[in-house]
């Protein structure tokens, strides 16, 4: 799962090596921090947060077909 933030968020930025996530397990459920360079922040939001609403429901949907839950902080 946190392979595919990556990848997504990397495709997305000018500056793919300041990309990094992080997990955070949880009791119930994993938290992703996805860190980028300050002047990719606004590619990575996207227009009224359309892009990071998509990331977050392609991890979703991932984490749900392995029977878990899982959200993406944009930090």
């Amino acid at each position: 799962m946190k392979e595919l933030v990556e990848v997504i968020a990397k495709a997305l930025v000018n500056n793919p090596d300041q990309v990094s996530v992080t997990a955070a397990e949880g009791a119930n459920s994993t938290v992703y921090e996805l860190r980028v360079a300050s002047e990719d922040m606004g590619k990575i939001i996207g227009k009224q947060g359309r892009i990071a609403k998509a990331i977050r429901t392609v991890v979703k949907a991932a984490a749900t077909r392995e029977n878990k839950k899982a959200t993406v902080e944009i930090v």
